[in-house]
């Protein structure tokens, strides 16, 4: 026997890293991490390879541990008769998309625990999410599937891989191959998306879908920027009955702040109860854009209390983001985030303020989650003021009160368990976020938080040498290479930092991460930008991710910020490989442009122009980073020129470039002020002294 065979002997996975992985490491199923010793003991053994895919906080990879993976019977079938590979998804996105392509296209379905059989090849020809230990709800017991499963192995070897190739070359088609280019979606793309999310949208509760109820981000921003173009109220209508569910209902966190991943419920009213990273920067970037649009300070105060929670329990201490909290605390799901009124009672001193908290949070005795309450913002301020004849303020002030002792008496609870990976991608939208957050807000704070991530990343993951990022880092291990998402929403991460504390310093690391994905994920025969590097490891099909999901689509954002780094390096030629890709997926954006959000989001930033808005100055003054944190400019790009000729030598030294750039040719300070230009679509406005001017200019409103 070989050591790669010998190894299916024991379980390896307390020589990972992943926190999912090392929960796995006491089962008594040998479960192999996905490495060429367990792919390769597949082929000399000739067995299948049973694969399960999740996440830390995955409610149901709990369970299916807890009733299968934990069963000796079961645990002996697998060691026998199959190679067990546990991949965590948030490690392994390759991985996951191509075998939840494979759940969706037979109709299996999609999710985690994704429950996949393979040949030892690698190809699948069976796949389902969780399986229960015994026969119930129409599903089969996950022992009696094995034991199906492993007589067909051996009983129909041939037409299991026949299944395994149709498979195969089916899930090649969906991910790898692309269509032949057409026309590059126009400016109407974004028109068609925000008139599909209208038609898809729940009109009574917010939303889309009349069923679980997903934050869907990057249909908000479709929806501000729709609006902001045409006009029409609905568009507006809709986003703004979305952001009210999210900041009003179960999905938020109202004692600690930050966002749960979905709710379960048509009405917003009962989360999964794990936070992602992802969500608590994707949902107060909306936020924010929402309070720009609307000035509802209710977007703001939520997005301003995520921070605090990122900053609190989700910030490693030397500046990286964690990637998750789970759903689970003393093995229950939510117990960590529910109450009664008597625990509301026992934890809020005064009655009253109790009281009001129990009233303001619908927190009631029969509970809406297994007898105890999740808390929603059941009843308005105005409605407790009237009702407790008080006024509006110190309402506000008592439910401060107990919300503070509320939160208090939370602490000495069992805590959520946290997954300490630092992931490239996931670090690079909360930079985005935060960095969006300081300009907004008005909070320098936040952009130094934003900073300290991006150096923590740049320090531990970023190979500067070699121009090569990597996925994660764990307790200073570091593991994987970056795919686009890492490489992409870092860049766009960067940038939108540099756009706020104009730091070339973080402008030229985007550029360096733009270059990176032109090299590595660029493929100009086939028009497209992959999700994989060119020099990763080969799967049964590599992937593109086009459609937006839990996480923007990679390629929508790799092509927006390329089209915005492009201002500053036209000749590197990112805008040509955008158009290409538009070309490319222009027929697939078009017949579903909801799908498409960041791809739609991407082709009208190519089709109408970014708004340029050049600062020739030391810093951005004061007056107008306020005038710039009321005012909604889709498809913005902010950049600091330097007001001297010196200045600017050294800058396009930092950038590796020798010749001043579009956006800051003849943009010179005027009258030794501060000096501001508007362009846009090749068309610039006269200089400004006057932000608000050249705000006004894009809107043809700007005085001679």
């Amino acid at each position: 026997m070989s050591d790669a065979a010998a190894s299916t002997d024991r379980n390896r996975l307390d020589d990972e890293e992943s926190p999912y992985l090392r929960q796995h490491a006491d089962n008594p199923v040998n479960w192999q991490p996905w490495d060429d010793d367990a792919l390769a003991a597949a082929r000399e053994r000739d067995v299948p390879i049973f694969l399960s895919i999740g996440y830390s906080a995955c409610h149901w990879c709990h369970v299916m541990e807890e009733e299968s993976f934990e069963d000796e019977a079961i645990a002996e079938t697998l060691n026998e008769d199959f190679v067990p590979i546990k991949v965590d998804r948030e490690e392994r996105p390759d991985l996951d998309s191509v075998y939840q392509t494979i759940g969706q296209m037979t109709g299996r379905g999609g999710g985690w625990p994704l429950s996949v059989f393979l040949t030892p090849d690698g190809e699948p020809f069976f796949v389902g999410t969780y399986f229960p230990n015994e026969p119930k709800r129409g599903m089969p017991g996950f022992g009696e599937l094995l034991e199906d499963i492993h007589e067909s192995w051996v009983e129909d070897r041939e037409g299991v891989e026949e299944r395994a190739e149709k498979w195969t070359d089916a899930v090649r088609g969906e991910l790898e191959t692309t269509p032949d280019p057409g026309d590059a979606p126009d400016e109407g793309a974004l028109d068609d998306a925000a008139a599909a999310a209208l038609r898809g949208a729940d009109r009574e509760h917010g939303g889309w879908g009349r069923g679980p109820k997903f934050p869907q981000a990057g249909r908000v921003h479709v929806l501000l920027r729709a609006h902001a173009r045409t006009g029409r109220d609905e568009y507006l209508d809709v986003a703004r009955e979305t952001l009210e569910a999210m900041a009003l209902g179960g999905l938020y966190d109202h004692v600690g702040g930050g966002f749960h991943r979905y709710c379960t419920d048509r009405e917003w009213v009962v989360p999964h109860f794990e936070k992602m990273l992802y969500d608590n920067a994707e949902i107060p970037r909306a936020m924010l854009a929402g309070y720009q649009v609307t000035g509802r300070e209710r977007y703001a105060r939520v997005a301003r209390e995520t921070f605090a929670f990122v900053e609190r329990e989700l910030t490693h201490a030397d500046g990286g983001f964690f990637s998750t909290l789970d759903a689970q605390s003393d093995g229950e799901e939510g117990t960590f985030y529910v109450w009664t009124p008597d625990e509301v009672r026992a934890a809020v001193t005064d009655e009253t303020d109790a009281d009001l908290f129990c009233d303001r949070f619908g927190v009631t005795t029969p509970g809406n989650f297994e007898g105890s309450n999740v808390l929603t913002a059941a009843t308005d301020v105005s409605d407790l003021a009237e009702a407790y004849e008080m006024d509006e303020r110190e309402v506000e002030e008592r439910l401060e009160d107990a919300r503070e002792q509320v939160f208090a008496a939370r602490s000495e609870r069992t805590r959520p368990a946290r997954d300490e990976k630092v992931l490239a991608g996931w670090n690079g939208l909360m930079v985005s976020a935060f960095a969006e957050g300081a300009l907004v807000l008005g909070d320098d704070a936040l952009a130094d938080t934003a900073a300290d991530a991006l150096s923590f990343v740049r320090d531990h993951l970023w190979n500067d040498d070699e121009g090569r990022l990597s996925r994660r880092y764990t307790d200073g291990t570091v593991k994987i290479d970056g795919y686009l998402e890492d490489y992409a929403f870092l860049a766009r991460g960067a940038f939108d930092l540099y756009q706020v504390t104009g730091d070339v310093d973080h402008l030229a690391f985007a550029l360096s991460l733009a270059r990176a994905i032109e090299s590595d994920f660029w493929d100009d025969d086939a028009g497209t930008l992959y999700f994989t590097p060119v020099d990763g490891e080969e799967l049964v099909a590599r992937p593109q991710e086009l459609t937006d999901q839990s996480t923007p689509s990679s390629a929508g954002v790799a092509a927006e910020v390329l089209l915005a780094l492009d201002h500053f390096v036209p000749r590197a030629g990112f805008a040509d490989m955008v158009e290409r890709v538009l070309e490319t997926h222009g027929g697939s954006v078009e017949s579903d442009p909801l799908q498409h959000a960041s791809l739609v989001l991407a082709a009208d930033r190519y089709a109408a122009g970014s708004r340029e808005l050049t600062v020739a100055a030391d810093s951005l003054p004061t007056a107008w980073r306020e005038e710039l944190a009321d005012a909604y400019v889709p498809a913005r790009l902010l950049s600091v020129r330097p007001p001297t000729a010196e200045g600017l030598e050294s800058w396009l030294d930092a950038l590796g470039i020798e010749e001043e750039p579009p956006i800051w040719a003849d943009r010179d300070r005027r009258d030794g002020e501060p000096t501001v230009y508007a362009c846009r679509s090749f068309a610039c406005s006269p200089p400004r002294h006057d932000v608000a001017d050249a705000l006004a200019w894009f809107d043809g409103d700007a005085p001679e």
